[in-house]
């Protein structure tokens, strides 16, 4: 019934969406995408998969930058749209380079260790970011510095595994060192790198 006084809960969600969303979405569908490709290359051993996964990163960066233009130049700021797009960069930023990385051997046990942590770094980050936004930016219209880094600098670790990809440096052409059980890939310390600088309290840097 249209007078139901429930009713407008059903369709407060939809109605919540703005234009900002959609990019939000184009994002992660980059992100998901880039992840089912890593899956794929996995199975295929076929380079354009894996360069075209990480080549989905810097499009996911474009639509995080524009879904937040759109929302301040629209003034549709909501709790809806960040949700969005934290849940949004987990996947682009943070699953999708782990599954990238993988793909391209990282697969020792501590190489497995570390992708999670970093992962987690990125999960931990954009809740702590979501619960003090507000303060941050001090009445402002957005935050006026970043604690730790963003998580959407992980491009420069997919952009390293592609030139690697691309100048045949991933796989068996991996170095690795034998650590107890397991075996860790130097190239995973980047991953450990970023992720440390994610949940750092300390470093601040400066919103554009």
């Amino acid at each position: 019934m249209s007078g139901d006084p429930q009713q407008p809960r059903h369709f407060s969600m939809i109605r919540g969406f703005h234009l900002a969303d959609a990019f939000t979405l184009a994002n992660a569908a980059c992100g998901m995408t880039a992840v089912l490709l890593a899956m794929k290359y996995v199975g295929s051993g076929t380079l354009a998969d894996f360069l075209l996964a990480a080549a989905l990163a810097p499009a996911a960066l474009l639509f995080d930058v524009l879904d937040g233009r759109v929302a301040r130049h629209f003034g549709t700021h909501s709790a809806l749209g960040r949700e969005l797009d934290s849940l949004a960069d987990v996947i682009s930023f943070g699953v999708a380079p782990a599954a990238l990385a993988y793909a391209a051997g990282l697969r020792g046990g501590w190489d497995v260790v570390v992708l999670i942590f970093f992962v987690c770094c990125g999960v931990s980050r954009l809740a702590r970011y979501n619960v003090t936004a507000e303060a941050l930016a001090g009445g402002a219209a957005k935050v006026r510095y970043f604690e730790g880094t963003p998580i959407p600098t992980s491009v420069v670790l997919t952009a390293l595994l592609a030139w690697g990809a691309y100048d045949a440096k991933i796989g068996a052409a991996l170095a690795a060192w034998k650590i107890g059980p397991w075996e860790l890939h130097p190239w995973v310390l980047a991953f450990a790198l970023s992720g440390t600088l994610m949940i750092s309290k300390t470093l601040r840097i400066p919103k554009i």
